[in-house]
């Protein structure tokens, strides 16, 4: 009910009628796991600088149908977020706009489901600009993936101490690491562990 509420409370809201898609029924069984790369941790004050992002249907990661993009940010990246994600400004000066990346992404997405690991922040910086540009948030229902696998690992009562690291999680569900760190490999990393943990 509160869902259904939201949903038409943001529907009214939209600015862009063009995007009303993503409000349609979304396709059966089919999901998009994403991630972004930032320059920094505040939705607030910095930018995307990466999006990747790829298409699950049931049990099957469609790595054919992906998603991947560089941003050009408006201020320079910082040294401090060049050691976490290894991404210079030379390597973003050919990027997109902010606006072109978040209306390609948005058209990639649709109205699936969204899957990711610690998504609340992806999702506030995909909402940062998509509320400039649309007046609202993302619509789309969001899936946890450290949520599931602490669900899994646990009991009815909840109690137990479940470690929620990326790599603890890939290492505990037998899944493999890809050395190349960048916001696509990650976001198929999480559809690996969102495919292993959904129940059919």
């Amino acid at each position: 009910m509160f869902e259904h509420l939201r949903r038409s409370y943001l529907r009214k809201k939209l600015k862009d009628r063009r995007f009303e898609f993503l409000f349609d029924t979304p396709p059966l069984d089919e999901y998009v796991v994403f991630d972004c790369e930032t320059t920094g941790l505040s939705p607030k004050k910095d930018e995307i600088l990466t999006i990747g992002a790829v298409k699950v249907s049931g049990r099957k990661v469609l790595t054919s149908q992906k998603f991947e993009l560089t941003l050009k940010p408006l201020s320079t990246i910082g040294q401090e977020s060049i050691k976490i994600h290894h991404i210079r400004n030379c390597d973003v000066k050919d990027g997109v706009d902010a606006r072109e990346a978040i209306e390609a992404f948005l058209h990639f997405i649709g109205s699936r489901p969204l899957v990711g690991y610690y998504l609340e922040f992806d999702v506030a910086m995909i909402n940062k600009y998509a509320k400039e540009y649309l007046g609202i948030g993302l619509p789309n229902t969001q899936i946890e993936v450290s949520a599931m696998y602490f669900d899994a690992k646990n009991d009815v009562f909840g109690g137990k101490n479940v470690d929620l690291k990326f790599e603890s999680i890939m290492r505990e569900l037998g899944l493999p690491m890809f050395g190349q760190h960048s916001a696509f490999y990650d976001a198929l990393m999480t559809a690996l562990i969102f495919v292993k943990l959904k129940k059919s």
